[in-house]
């Protein structure tokens, strides 16, 4: 089952220096259609203003990745973490027992970035939090696995479920394959650019909600920038 969720069918909320879009039912915004894919419970798509952000506030067992698509986020936690992420690089919160962080776009130009929540495997991890750059060449034409919680993937960021995030950069007139399991929820964006998977065609910040597949193939339409969640 491929389906399409075009961006202009997305939740949505502006409150001036957040515009946000809602793949899934967050805050004012509920579809009961759409509360989440699998262990996949929120993707935000986020516009930040320069010189504006979020300020302190709690999160608990829940595990929360930014891809970061322009710009740069800066976050502190209440841990004493701080970390600057800039964009195509990502960061990673494990919520656990309890946590409060900040996030604020520093820059002279807005931040564009993607929020995804995953729930974790259980209830009770420590809180944690961590960054680093990975090689832009690293994705091009394949999936690079940025943070996971599955076993053979020792070079991610961890995250506390069975769970992966991947990011692919592709040219127009190529194809990227990700292999799969039927019972696994795959969720893919193109944070830029068009695609076609199987006979479904996705624009940029559409969604593709991906399920009952043992291979799911990825053909650009355009020189496209793919992030994928996979997700039990």
């Amino acid at each position: 089952m491929i389906e399409l969720r075009p961006f202009a069918s997305l939740g949505a909320a502006n409150h001036g220096w957040l515009d946000a879009r809602h793949h899934f039912s967050f805050a004012n915004y509920h579809d009961p259609a759409r509360v989440q894919w699998g262990a996949l419970r929120v993707w935000n798509d986020d516009r930040i203003a320069a010189k504006s952000g979020f300020p302190p506030h709690p999160h608990q067992d829940m595990e929360i990745i930014t891809y970061v698509r322009q710009g740069a986020i800066t976050h502190q936690d209440s841990l004493g973490d701080k970390g600057r992420t800039e964009a195509g690089d990502v960061q990673v919160m494990s919520a656990g027992t309890g946590i409060r962080h900040a996030e604020y776009n520093l820059e002279d130009e807005e931040c564009r970035l993607f929020q995804i929540w995953i729930m974790p495997d259980r209830g009770g991890h420590a809180p944690s939090w961590g960054t680093r750059p990975f090689p832009k060449d690293s994705r091009d034409g394949r999936f690079e696995v940025l943070a996971s919680g599955l076993p053979d993937d020792a070079e991610a960021l961890k995250i506390n479920t069975s769970g992966r995030v991947a990011a692919a950069f592709v040219k127009a007139g190529e194809t990227v394959r990700y292999d799969t399991a039927p019972d696994r929820h795959i969720y893919l964006v193109p944070a830029a650019g068009r695609v076609r998977i199987g006979t479904v065609e996705a624009a940029a910040r559409d969604g593709v909600a991906i399920t009952g597949e043992s291979q799911i193939e990825v053909t650009a339409l355009e020189d496209a920038e793919l992030v994928l969640v996979d997700a039990a």
